[in-house]
């Protein structure tokens, strides 16, 4: 089915409906056992709060926007629009991305290959407003019309005039929330056109000009993590009372006491995790001490606001506070004194701390930062842990998380990995850089406040979901343990509300897990499985195996 059509200029009209309809008869099929399903993806707004907020693009609202109350607060925050839009072209403003944006601005031919690398537009049965390039050109031909000097009169002749009132800035605010920023279609295009930073760009702009944020990424992100020191709310003394639960975890889990290092000087490596590991995962960091320790390397964890907490929101929205961030971090590391910066299982940490922060730090802040996987790649080749495959025997999948892979170019280090410590190891198609996004991209994973639920579950991680049942179609049935190894904390926070949303725990028994839980769950001197999905039965088994 193809979605609905509409002129460009439509997102200006406001006639009290949204742009588009999400007719569950529209959506991508997936494979079995979910080939039969037609779930519907539902706005969440009722009664006063539909009336108080904005939801004309498709009916759903990322940032809770709220409607003007007066033709003159409306006719005020058109123009915040507009000078914060003069910023973005302005070099002064915005030396950071100006070139490329100008490029994506000037050079498009509008050839829409981009269109089929975008998982979100095939899911949603190729709605017209997912069209990676559909914001990017309302954006041109407002650009064009109000900043570059364009000849309005030609531009109505051509059609592609558009007239610049609330009804469209708000549309295109949640436009900016409806892509994950994977870049999948910048990746395609023969161009090098780059859609995603378009989204980026405009988030930016609603952001730092007009205070319109999603909650999670702004509010209860960035601002709460500089100043609690994380974006869970986790406060210094929480963290340390952690970390001492994770040490009598890990000694009652495997019989091994580990000891895990805080604010040591001088150390080779301060590792740094997503926070969301502590609360969500702490086999996850439990995981990494073992290793670490094993491995004889000379690392640490801070204990200072700033020091534990490897997220930075502001890469997917605002640039002033990504750069906020991203100097606790370094400030933390410099009065540590480490060798460098370890970037623990976190996608989006990788790409804001390893790409984009060497273009805000001074040269004194300049700290040298590597990813986990590397790191890890060099200690299971170094012989110093006794690794057996069989005990990861079972059917196992590697997701490749878009900031990790696509966007810092980190692609084989886990893959080696994986094939020395598992013996079904199968990847996904497409995967390394041709991946698809897990759909919790650029912040859905955590926006759980908003409606947005369906959204993200039902259209965003829908490629996601097809590609797990495809990759596992010969094992599908529940009698099978089946294991996404998705090395991201963002990517496991969405693969695991779509196995609760598409109930594929108890239909195929399929789990997640982290990199480093397999590779412990593969140490042939800790007695019972790491992983907790995996039966007591094929424990048993591994034990046998592992005593021949």
């Amino acid at each position: 089915m193809t979605g609905n059509k509409f002129n460009l200029d439509d997102i200006s009209k406001n006639n009290g409906k949204p742009l588009v309809d999400l007719n569950s008869r529209r959506l991508m099929e997936l494979p079995y056992p979910l080939d039969k399903l037609r779930e519907e993806i539902t706005s969440g707004l009722k009664g006063e709060q539909e009336q108080k907020y904005e939801t004309s693009l498709d009916g759903l609202t990322a940032s809770y926007i709220p409607r003007p109350q007066s033709r003159m607060e409306e006719e005020a925050l058109v123009q915040k629009f507009l000078d914060g839009l003069k910023k973005l072209f302005s070099t002064q403003d915005n030396w950071t991305f100006i070139q490329p944006l100008t490029l994506t601005m000037d050079y498009c031919v509008k050839c829409q290959t981009c269109n089929n690398a975008c998982p979100i537009y095939e899911a949603s049965g190729r709605q017209e407003i997912y069209r990676p390039t559909w914001r990017s050109e309302v954006l041109r031909r407002i650009y064009r019309k109000y900043i570059s000097g364009g000849n309005g009169f030609l531009s109505r002749l051509k059609g592609d005039d558009i007239d610049l009132n609330w009804a469209t800035i708000a549309r295109l605010a949640e436009a900016a929330y409806r892509c994950t920023i994977c870049r999948r279609c910048a990746q395609t295009c023969p161009l090098g056109i780059d859609n995603g930073l378009v989204t980026h760009e405009l988030r930016k702009l609603f952001s730092q000009e007009m205070g319109i944020a999603p909650k999670e990424l702004h509010e209860k992100g960035t601002v709460l993590q500089l100043k609690i020191g994380s974006s869970t709310g986790m406060s210094p003394k929480a963290f340390t009372n952690t970390i001492e639960f994770i040490e009598d975890d890990i000694a009652e889990r495997t019989g091994i006491k580990v000891r895990i290092p805080l604010d040591r000087k001088g150390a080779d490596i301060l590792l740094i995790h997503n926070t969301g590991e502590y609360f969500s995962w702490p086999e996850n960091v439990a995981a990494f001490a073992i290793i670490f320790e094993k491995a004889g390397l000379k690392w640490t964890l801070s204990s200072e606001l700033g020091g534990y907490e490897a997220v930075n929101y502001g890469v997917w929205y605002d640039d002033i506070q990504l750069a906020k961030v991203a100097m606790s971090q370094a400030r933390v590391a410099k009065e540590l004194n480490v060798g460098k910066i370890v970037i623990g299982e976190c996608g989006h940490a990788h790409k804001a701390s390893i790409v984009i922060s060497d273009r805000v730090y001074p040269p004194d802040f300049k700290i040298p930062r590597e990813s986990c996987f590397p790191v890890l790649e060099k200690i299971v080749n170094s012989g110093v842990l006794k690794l057996d495959p069989v005990r990861n025997n079972f059917p196992i999948t590697l997701h490749d998380p878009c900031n990790t892979v696509r966007l810092a170019g980190i692609v084989a280090p886990q893959r080696r990995i994986m094939k020395q410590i598992t013996n079904q190891f199968r990847e996904m198609n497409p995967h390394g850089v041709n991946n698809y996004c897990c759909g919790g991209g650029s912040g859905f994973a955590i926006m759980t406040g908003t409606n947005m639920r369906d959204w993200k579950l039902g259209i965003s991680g829908r490629m996601k979901v097809k590609q797990v049942l495809d990759v596992f179609q010969d094992v599908i049935g529940p009698e099978t343990v089946k294991y996404i190894c998705a090395p991201c904390s963002n990517c496991k926070g969405q693969f695991r509300d779509l196995i609760n949303y598409y109930n594929l725990k108890e239909l195929c028994n399929i789990s997640y897990t982290g990199l480093v839980e397999l590779i412990v769950n593969a140490m042939s001197e800790i007695p019972r499985p790491f992983l907790e999905a995996v039966p007591a039965v094929e424990a048993q088994e591994v034990k046998e195996e592992t005593t021949r």
